[in-house]
């Protein structure tokens, strides 16, 4: 079998010959009239054209004799192409035979007709290189079975992976959907700064960049312009929506990113419960049009988003899972029950937030949901409105499934008091080491004081997605970051 560098050159010297008889083989412009799937669709038509001119990717070739067979792939479907040698310029034929290979782009044209065997084949005429590979596709070669290189040349593995080009296409009903259905609901979608002087709206260690034109560092964002759109709020605009990019400097496994898409929504005259009713009917719209079922196999879980969505209280299942009452404990006796569980956790930036947060994370895991978490401590949740009967709670709700928040909500806190004596704490957090508290934002503090009405605000990411796919979250970015190969 020749290498990789046999078969490039090999190539390399079909491109002189095209050069070299005046062919340019990267040419700016296709003359194709039809794609091959109105081709197929459309053959009983189209075949009563005198002339006709395709093109497409060649993904097979047989030559018999004075016959050549070829299969051509648009993107749309696959199509049979035929050159007859005594039926067309034989030096038209023999250039082919001598130039093309599998991974050329070609542009053909001809007479539609059937074979004997049935098969919609075009004849071809005359042809034209439109861009000629250099290198083989992987099935001619050693093909693609290192998951690395798989995710690097994933163009390679949507090629030939059905399953992959499936999720692409899944992926893009998948936003599609949200949107649709948001505009169903009278949102309006908005786009939000991506760069920010205070990166605000969620836990999160950003990424710091410079600009140079105004000569100061920034952030990437760390959520959907949360902060941005309940300053909307302020403005009068009732409801809102964006999906867009953010980004978070942290950890990567097989829910995390740090480089994803988001879709956030404010809602202004609604509360959480509000919020739970809303997403709970996207979650099962969004699923319906993009999978077409309610049922899912995640994990371990059999998941049905059409049953009945549990509540599920935050320090009720803490307690019955671990023994410690959240509202009524300290750092040391959660350090020796995280101890006793075997709960691997960072030291760095350690404190009560933490703690709390690793025992949740060690409890969630044995929840199927579908179902809402409500009742988080005012400590966990810096933006979220205070529970009136109970002041030391919340009016958050994460909906869970398959031991995961798989988004996050809550009734938006709109004190500016309340808000800035939170951001304090925040800050303090910051102070003793821990990257993940958020920032002090006094612009923010003051737009409040210009007054917010009651909001309830929402944020899902494309992990809901993976988890529908029961797939990790990485491999179901079509393009994921990955370090650079050695040269």
């Amino acid at each position: 079998m020749a290498s990789l560098q046999e078969i490039r050159n090999n190539r390399l010297e079909k491109l002189k010959i095209l050069k070299g008889k005046g062919i340019n083989p990267y040419p700016a412009v296709s003359n194709r009239e039809y794609s091959l799937f109105e081709v197929v669709n459309d053959f009983e038509k189209l075949s009563k054209k005198e002339n006709l001119i395709l093109a497409g990717r060649i993904m097979a070739i047989r030559p018999q004799g004075g016959l050549l067979f070829f299969n051509i792939n648009d993107g749309t479907a696959l199509f049979q192409g035929l050159l007859k040698k005594d039926e067309m310029d034989e030096s038209v034929f023999d250039l082919f035979s001598q130039t093309v290979d599998i991974g050329d782009f070609v542009e053909v044209s001809g007479l539609l007709f059937v074979t004997k065997r049935n098969e919609k084949t075009i004849k071809v005429k005359n042809w034209k290189m439109l861009s000629k590979s250099l290198r083989p596709l992987p099935e001619k070669w050693h093909g693609l079975q290192d998951e690395e290189e798989r995710l690097r040349r994933r163009y390679l593995d949507i090629m030939f992976n059905p399953k992959v080009k499936e999720m692409v296409q899944k992926k893009s009903k998948f936003w599609s959907s949200i949107r649709e259905f948001m505009v169903q609901k009278g949102f309006m979608e908005v786009e939000t700064p991506v760069l920010e002087n205070t990166t605000g709206g969620a836990d999160a260690r950003p990424f710091i960049t410079h600009h140079n034109a105004l000569d100061i560092d920034v952030y990437l964002r760390i959520s959907t312009g949360e902060l941005w759109q309940k300053r909307l709020m302020v403005a009068g605009f009732p409801k809102t929506f964006e999906i867009g990019r953010q980004f978070r400097n942290e950890g990567m496994d097989t829910e995390h990113l740090q480089d994803y898409t988001q879709m956030e929504f404010y809602w202004a005259y609604a509360d959480y419960k509000d919020g739970m009713k809303l997403t709970e009917e996207m979650y099962k719209y969004v699923a319906e049009k993009t999978f077409g079922t309610l049922k899912f196999k995640i994990k371990d879980f059999d998941i049905d988003l059409g049953g009945k969505w549990v509540i599920y209280d935050y320090d009720e299942i803490i307690k019955n899972k671990t023994g410690i009452d959240v509202l009524n404990t300290n750092l040391e006796e959660i350090e020796r029950k995280l101890r006793e569980l075997e709960i691997d956790y960072s030291r760095e930036g350690f404190n009560m937030n933490r703690g709390i947060d690793n025992l949740w994370k060690y409890c969630r895991k044995q929840i199927a949901g579908p179902g809402f978490l409500t009742g988080l401590p005012v400590e966990m949740s810096p933006l979220a409105k205070r529970d009136e009967a109970n002041p030391r709670l919340t009016q958050k709700f994460h909906p869970i499934i398959a031991g995961s928040e798989i988004g996050n909500g809550y009734s938006e806190l709109n004190d500016p008091i309340d808000q800035a004596e939170r951001f304090a704490e925040q800050a303090k957090l910051r102070e003793e080491g821990d990257e993940e508290a958020q920032m002090n934002d006094y612009e923010f503090v003051e737009a409040l004081e210009y007054g917010m009405p009651p909001t309830c605000g929402f944020g899902v990411s494309e992990r809901l997605f993976s988890f529908l796919m029961n797939k990790p979250a990485r491999e179901c970015q079509i393009f994921p970051l990955l370090k650079p190969r050695k040269q």
